[in-house]
Order: structure tokens, then C-alpha cells, then sequence
């Protein structure tokens, strides 16, 4: 059975960064295609950034490009997201999703991911 753990989450100013982890359990973590995808209450979820299994692609929204870097540890089974000059339109809460089964690649539509797990809260304050 495959489980996502997010942790890292917070309450930061404006300016500051975090980085969130995804610790991922079960399966074959290898081969999982991961993204970071947030949510604001009444809105929809949102693609943050994704990393093909291999690591060797990455994609991030426009909205974050040149703030954000995803990362992964195979041996830690673990996705990471960075995130750099936190603006209070960054608050949401941000889950991390894997699609297994699948080429390596990277995927913006979240409904592309099978698993997910239960979000971290980052509260950005201005």
C-alpha cells in the first residue's frame, strides 16, 4: 500500500522559505513519477512542480518558477520541495501525489495521480 507523509509546513513571513518533504512508503518509489499540488479553502488544486521518476525532468507553474525546486532522494524515498521568497499568495495547504505505473515523465493535471497524502499547512504572512 502506498503512503505519502507531507511535513515541513508552517507559519512564515513574507521573504522566508521552506521546505516541505514527502515521505513515501510502500511500492516501488523508484518508479514513481511525484508533484506538489496546493489548495486554497473554496478553490481548486493548483500544480506546484513535478519530477519524473527518473529526476531527470522537472516542471514547475509559472506562478513559482525561479522560487521553488523539487528534488528527490531515492534512497530516503523522499520528494522535496524548496520554496524561496514565500508571498502570501503561496498560502494553501500543499499535498504531495505520486503516479505509479506510468513512463517517466511530468504531469500538471493533478487528476493524473493515484496516491496522495494528507497535505501540510504553509501559511504565509505579509
Amino acid at each position: 500500500q502506498v503512503q505519502l507523509v507531507e511535513s515541513g509546513g508552517g507559519l512564515v513571513p513574507a521573504g522566508g522559505s521552506l521546505r516541505l518533504a514527502c515521505a513515501v512508503s510502500g511500492g516501488g518509489f523508484s518508479t514513481y513519477n511525484t508533484a506538489w499540488v496546493r489548495q486554497t479553502p473554496g478553490e481548486e488544486r493548483e500544480f506546484v512542480s513535478s519530477i519524473s521518476w527518473s529526476g531527470g525532468s522537472t516542471d514547475y507553474a509559472d506562478s513559482v518558477k525561479g522560487r521553488v525546486t523539487i528534488s528527490r532522494d531515492d534512497a530516503k524515498r523522499t520528494v522535496y520541495l524548496q520554496i524561496d521568497s514565500l508571498q502570501p499568495e503561496d498560502t494553501g495547504a500543499y499535498y504531495c501525489a505520486a503516479k505509479i505505473l506510468s513512463i517517466a515523465g511530468t504531469y500538471r493535471d493533478p487528476h493524473e495521480y493515484d496516491h496522495w497524502g494528507q497535505g501540510t499547512q504553509v501559511t504565509v504572512t505579509s
